[in-house]
């Protein structure tokens, strides 16, 4: 990698442990690649993503696929599928960060499919950053696709910091029995920026469950738009929560869809949308924050 690369794949991983499997992609093309071990990475044609096949009974390894992009005019297609063997437990460390100093348009497009084996564990986490000229488009669009069998589970944190104009979010779900799913999802938007979030999870196992929060701040001429649908096939259970906070000029819709095909599926979800409030911003100011640097904290504290 070169110093602009290094000082970019900062802002989503800040530090990778080179011991344990990787894969860098950088505009279009694997630049460093190490497997071990328990972790295979096995290319796939023309550039075209990456299969991430995971031993069964591997415990506590990580593993980090960084996209970056620093080519104006760019749009990546990426897909990566990841086979997680049976009782293992693992990390898997993603994100996508854009530096684009011209006008055109760069764009990344992350497919990712996880099949999570019997009785296994996956901690995911990425992160979503981009920078560059005011008037470029920067966009990042991610799809997971989720299949839990028997007894695993899988908890998700996906964070969208700043820079980002425009995403599209897309998370599918399949759950069997007795699995669990849990994801945490933070976006920041400002100036014109819009972002679309989906959440389409099956619950077709017996005792499967699901738990989505999402937490947004939409500030400038922002938009944000939150979609769950949850559908409840089995003895299961599910919630979704939607905090937005508002500023200046912000939007956010949430709109939920609950669908119980089971009379012992239990589906709840809530939404809270609005400004910060007054009280937060005097209880910091009395301790000489100004108001600004009041707001700023509540926001850092509201997207931890």
């Amino acid at each position: 990698m070169n110093s602009v690369e290094k000082d970019l794949l900062k802002n989503v991983i800040q530090d990778i442990n080179y011991d344990y499997a990787y894969n860098i992609r950088s505009n279009s093309k694997s630049i460093e690649r190490k497997i071990t071990d328990n972790v295979n990475i096995v290319p796939k044609e023309e550039n075209k993503g990456i299969d991430i096949i995971i031993k069964d009974n591997t415990k506590f390894e990580y593993i980090y696929i960084p996209v970056l992009i620093t080519e104006s005019g760019l749009t990546d297609i990426v897909y990566n599928d990841f086979y997680i063997g049976k009782n293992s437990n693992v990390y898997i460390i993603a994100g996508c960060a854009i530096k684009n100093e011209d006008v055109q348009k760069s764009e990344h497009n992350g497919i990712h499919r996880f099949f999570v084996e019997e009785g296994a564990n996956v901690h995911y986490m990425e992160t979503h950053y981009a920078e560059g000229h005011k008037h470029s488009s920067k966009i990042l669009n991610p799809v997971t696709e989720i299949y839990l069998k028997n007894g695993s589970s899988m908890d998700i944190k996906s964070i969208q910091i700043k820079g980002v104009d425009k995403t599209k979010r897309i998370t599918k779900a399949i759950l069997e029995d007795n699995t669990k799913l849990e994801i945490v999802e933070k976006i920041m938007t400002d100036n014109n920026a819009k972002a679309d979030t989906i959440f389409d999870v099956k619950l077709n196992g017996n005792n499967s469950s699901c738990h989505v929060t999402s937490r947004s701040f939409a500030t400038g001429n922002s938009k944000q738009k939150f979609k769950s649908v949850i559908y409840g096939n089995n003895k299961c259970y599910s919630h979704v929560e939607c905090d937005a906070i508002l500023k200046d000029k912000g939007k956010v819709v949430s709109i939920p869809e609950i669908v119980a095909n089971n009379v012992d599926a239990n589906l709840v979800h809530e939404a809270t949308i609005g400004k910060i409030a007054g009280e937060q911003l005097i209880k910091l100011m009395t301790l000489g924050l100004t108001e600004k640097e009041a707001e700023e904290e509540i926001i850092k504290g509201f997207l931890k």
